[in-house]
């Protein structure tokens, strides 16, 4: 089943966190803020590192392959679809980064796959395509929310919690285009 039609955000982060086996090392996650002293300090890199960004990085690519989807719909008007555009900039710049950082890695990032399956005929109407992009999010959110509080170092949750920052904006973002309370409560779940 794909990260991004899970019923829910809990159960997407949980098929995150399984697929990875484990929450991003400390090393791991210094790599991909762009700190490779950091990542030499917090130690070397296992099989696991590559695996867990090997399940991110197929996250992103799902997301990048979603706002095409999207984008490609004819269903979009002109700054809803430059918003799309912009947030799938954003997925190819962190799926650019997780590739980077697995071949620093030694490892072999993985590929896009051929097809995606989005159940693309249920989208009907600009409103459809932001839910769908809205639901995307939300998932992302909850999977690097449950990664982040598994960092000893305080550095390596900043550095995991950027990726939560984009994602949450995208989401919040979306909601409000939507009609809907951009932040609908205090807490992210």
């Amino acid at each position: 089943m794909s990260f991004f039609q899970m019923a829910s955000p809990i159960a997407a982060r949980r098929m995150f966190l399984g697929r990875s086996g484990l929450a991003l090392s400390g090393a791991a996650v210094a790599l991909l803020a762009g700190k490779d002293v950091l990542a030499a300090k917090a130690g070397g890199a296992t099989g696991n590192d590559v695996q867990i960004l090997n399940t991110a990085l197929g996250a992103e690519l799902e997301a990048i392959a979603a706002y095409q989807l999207g984008a490609e719909s004819k269903l979009l008007e002109k700054p809803v679809l430059d918003l799309a555009v912009t947030f799938q900039g954003h997925h190819k710049a962190h799926a650019e980064l997780l590739a980077q950082t697995i071949a620093k890695l030694g490892g072999k990032a993985v590929a896009a796959k051929p097809k995606y399956d989005f159940s693309a005929n249920q989208l009907k109407s600009q409103a459809d395509v932001l839910r769908f992009a809205a639901k995307l999010e939300q998932g992302a959110v909850s999977a690097y929310l449950g990664a982040v509080p598994l960092f000893v170092n305080r550095d390596l949750s900043k550095a995991a919690a950027s990726i939560l920052g984009d994602e949450a904006m995208h989401w919040a973002v979306l909601r409000h285009a939507l009609g809907e309370a951009p932040v609908p409560s205090a807490f992210v779940s």
